[in-house]
């Protein structure tokens, strides 16, 4: 499944759980050129747990200088430092400037350090419930699956213009793999890659997976219109909705008769 703003590995946390490992916040004992073994994966594991502590702290109390997360996680200033110039290398936090309410004071005001909008993501938002929530809506108040049906095809006819543009551009041999670039671009991290008697487009990541586990009208609309943009039928053979580790839709080979066809459709003739 497709759409989002995207992260892989969607696995939500909550409370005082530790940010996600999603490739956000990144280990610094990767970049050092020392031997592989259990004590560099235990430093690697130190550092990601204290830097997911900073990020947490950042998210309970606000915006906060280096003094005020050094005192309330019991750590060194130039600790603190070092873990906030990983963060914000990783576009998790940014630094600004304090804002000041009343009269400002002489001097340069307060440098602090704020969640990104990448940052606050990798913690639970229940945007998943939250649009979960809206697909039964939708379901209950406005004509049930056929209701869901339709805002599934509307959805993703929205977000399939980019596709489109992409697809039409690309050689007869190549439409595969313009489609997998665009949707890449939205986060879905796509490749295409031969098969027998075709090919198979591979989406590795699925924004929109747990919602689709309720709602399979998602996964079908998608498939009718990687139909439709590429000119043939295609096949849904796994998709991560239904537990598997990546969504895989089959394209078979089409004849030069069929790609001539393909290629003019959608266009407004000459």
């Amino acid at each position: 499944m497709t759409q989002g703003t995207g992260r892989p590995d969607r696995r939500r946390l909550s409370g005082s759980e530790e940010l996600r490992n999603n490739g956000v916040v990144k280990n610094v004992g990767e970049a050092r050129e020392t031997p592989t073994g259990p004590p560099q994966e235990e430093f690697a594991t130190g550092e990601r747990s204290t830097r997911n502590r900073v990020a947490r702290s950042i998210l309970d109390h606000g915006p906060s200088t280096v003094a005020e997360l050094a005192g309330r996680l019991g750590l060194t200033q130039a600790a603190v430092r070092r873990h906030l110039d990983a963060l914000v290398a990783d576009d998790v936090v940014e630094a600004r400037e304090r804002r000041v309410y009343g009269a400002r004071t002489r001097g340069r005001p307060a440098k602090v350090f704020a969640l990104t909008d990448c940052g606050r993501d990798a913690f639970d938002q229940s945007y998943d419930k939250l649009a979960a929530d809206a697909m039964r809506w939708i379901a209950e108040r406005e004509g049930g699956q056929e209701a869901v049906t339709a805002f599934a095809r509307a959805r993703i006819a929205a977000q399939a213009r980019a596709y489109r543009r992409a697809v039409e551009a690309a050689g007869p041999g190549e439409r595969a793999e313009a489609l997998a670039k665009a949707l890449s671009q939205d986060g879905y991290a796509a490749t295409a890659r031969s098969a027998p008697v075709g090919e198979q487009l591979c989406q590795h990541h699925c924004p929109v997976a747990h919602v689709a586990e309720q709602f399979p009208q998602l996964c079908e609309a998608e498939t009718e219109i990687f139909a439709e943009l590429l000119g043939t039928h295609v096949q849904r053979l796994a998709t991560i909705a239904h537990g598997d580790g990546v969504c895989t839709t089959f394209i078979p080979r089409i004849s030069q008769t069929d790609n001539a066809s393909a290629s003019t459709a959608g266009r407004n003739p000459a």
